[in-house]
């Protein structure tokens, strides 16, 4: 790995002095001492306009607002309530959703990056943020009726989170083998939920829950249906919080629903229909995990950076200034 390939995987605002390149190190004629700000390697991949001014708006916010939040939170295992509002009133918690309703009305492209600036800063916040738009908001946009986006789509825009409650004890991977059940009523004016749910991220800051169930079991994963319960509904419980290794402000709990009685209006989309959602709504899911992992993969990089030229010393020097942890700070970026 060259000095000029190295200096250019780090980002202009993490060099060092340390890190100039000195003369005749390229060639053999005397290279003047700068920085190499104008090489830059060929992106394969350009954002909008609009998604590099979102990029820089996010990070900004991330590294003002929500970083010196990130340990307290962690520790308390509780995402701070004021981190949860500004995310709202910054507008990354409706960032597809339409203006009409409330929200950005911008593409997932802009998710994509809300998500990744977000993960460089606290995986946690990413995570709420992630679930909220790549499964709860484009649930109502792609299937909902048109009472259904009129009546939650402004509330998950601007202040009400959102959760996807597909997992169960029995049914991780296999996620279609889901035990949970609901059963209509003679009238078909409502439906009555019976099961539980497990490992459902944001449970404890929503107050609107996308619940699979089954209406009928006989016909295996042709009756899973998609409902919307709120929070309050009689017989709908938090009943744990799982307590993590990592991602703690994170909230991830299991739910249990006992004859939870259900309107038929928040049937979202059509009977028998739900594992088809699932499956494409899941697909939107996973994009946003990548987007999490390079954010946090990012973050990690710069941290270290921060820490092998701004703290640790060894034998009088900065550790980043000898070669071998340079290949590794190197490598950890390409």
């Amino acid at each position: 790995m060259s000095t000029l390939a190295l200096h250019t995987a780090i980002p202009r605002g993490l060099r060092r002095p340390s890190l100039l390149l000195r003369p005749g190190l390229l060639s053999a004629q005397n290279t003047p001492r700068r920085y190499f700000s104008d090489v830059n390697p060929t992106p394969i991949f350009h954002f909008t306009e609009t998604e590099d001014m979102l990029k820089e708006s996010v990070g900004r916010f991330a590294r003002e607002v929500i970083l010196p939040k990130v340990r307290e939170m962690d520790e308390n295992e509780m995402m701070d309530k004021s981190i949860v509002e500004q995310l709202f009133e910054q507008g990354l918690m409706g960032v597809e959703v339409e203006e009409a309703y409330g929200g950005s009305g911008m593409g997932f492209g802009a998710v994509v990056v809300a998500i990744e600036e977000l993960a460089r800063i606290d995986p946690s916040v990413s995570v709420l943020v992630d679930v909220h738009n790549t499964l709860v908001n484009i649930a109502f946009r792609t299937y909902g009726s048109a009472v259904l986006k009129k009546k939650y789509l402004p509330k998950l825009a601007t202040g009400t989170v959102g959760s996807f409650c597909l997992s169960e004890p029995a049914s991780g991977s296999d996620a279609f083998a889901l035990q949970t059940k609901a059963v209509k009523s003679e009238s078909g004016g409502s439906y009555k939920i019976t099961g539980q749910k497990m490992w459902i991220t944001n449970a404890a800051e929503s107050e609107i829950f996308i619940v699979f169930a089954n209406i009928a079991p006989e016909r295996g994963y042709k009756g899973i249906t998609a409902f919307v319960v709120e929070k309050g509904m009689p017989g709908f419980n938090i009943a744990k919080k799982e307590k993590k290794l990592g991602i703690k402000a994170s909230s991830t709990c299991v739910l249990t629903f006992d004859d939870v009685e259900v309107p038929a209006e928040n049937l979202l989309g059509k009977e028998g229909e739900g594992d088809k959602y699932a499956i494409s709504l899941l697909n939107e899911g996973r994009i946003g995990i990548a987007a999490q992992m390079t954010g946090l993969a990012l973050g990690a990089w710069e941290n270290a950076v921060k820490y092998v030229w701004n703290e640790r010393k060894q034998f009088g020097q900065y550790i980043g200034d000898f070669q071998g942890m340079q290949f590794q700070i190197a490598q950890g970026r390409t």
